[in-house]
């Protein structure tokens, strides 16, 4: 009970804890301004990202265009805006499905042991034995180019990372004494499992969740700048960094605010993770200041 305490405690006064590192609180602020973009994208612009304007293409930034407009006369704001609600919640999706399947296949393995844990194992090494964006690229091959197709084969991809911090925890945890005494009363695995050993492996996995949204959107952007995610009208960082390639000449503002949008949202959640990191595991701040 103690254990439970303390970990709600902790969970309480984290946001309390987070803003006291500069670089996180400038994080949550750059999340939540690109949140509001992402909701209120319709309000916030009177171009549509898709209408297709000939007369107006590749302008540069201006009063009227902030950002220029593109190579088909597209407000590249707009557009770079509405690509906002379409990266951020792909990577959302893509963590959300890989911290599922690597957290159920790390704590089975770590609890289980013996034949199960070593078949995992040599699954988990197999595909951490291959690029992840090479497997990315034969399964989007497999599939056909697309957002939704790219968000699936990202997310088949990601749960390794989960499930070896998973299960190493799981290992240390069925361990202890408390989970010796709760195992004395008779309770079942799966009340055993989702009651006292999930539950203790929150916090470094929020962590690495944390980091891994700004790799999921490299990867999209990525993907993306190949041509096998979104599809042209669709606006999609990456894909817009494709587009605008060919007229990096005459048209730089074409590629370069979705790749400042790209850069700036991979840093903002590598803010936030470094601070959870720091919140929730201070004895490792405590290790690289020696």
């Amino acid at each position: 009970m103690a254990h439970r305490f303390k970990q709600s405690n902790l969970s309480e006064k984290l946001p309390l804890h987070l803003l006291k590192y500069k670089s996180t609180a400038i994080g949550l602020m750059l999340i939540v301004v690109l949140a509001f973009l992402a909701i209120f994208a319709p309000y916030l612009t009177p171009y549509d990202p898709i209408e297709v304007d000939l007369y107006n293409n590749i302008q540069s930034p201006s009063w009227e265009h902030p950002f220029g407009t593109d190579n088909l006369g597209r407000d590249v704001l707009t557009r770079v805006i509405y690509a906002t609600r379409i990266d951020i919640l792909a990577s959302i999706f893509i963590v959300g499905i890989s911290m599922i399947i690597g957290i159920s296949i790390g704590i089975l393995a770590g609890y289980y042991g013996g034949v199960i844990d070593k078949v995992l194992v040599g699954m988990m090494d197999t595909f951490l034995a291959l690029p992840e964006i090479i497997l990315a690229l034969v399964l989007v091959g497999a599939l056909g180019p697309g957002l939704f197709n790219v968000t699936l084969a990202l997310s088949m991809l990601g749960w390794v990372k989960y499930a070896r911090v998973s299960r190493g925890l799981a290992l240390s945890i069925k361990e202890k004494e408390f989970i010796e005494a709760i195992k004395a009363v008779g309770v079942s695995d799966f009340y055993l499992v989702t009651h006292h050993i999930m539950p203790n492996t929150i916090a470094p996995i929020s962590t690495l969740a944390v980091l891994s949204l700004g790799h999921a959107i490299l990867s999209l952007a990525a993907l993306g700048f190949l041509g096998l995610g979104a599809q042209p009208p669709m606006p999609e960082w990456g894909a817009m960094l494709n587009e605008g390639r060919i007229f990096l000449r005459v048209g730089w503002w074409i590629s370069i605010f979705p790749g400042l949008m790209i850069m700036i949202t991979v840093l903002a959640f590598n803010f936030i993770g470094d601070g959870l990191r720091d919140v929730l595991d201070p004895r490792l701040k405590l290790r690289e200041r020696q």
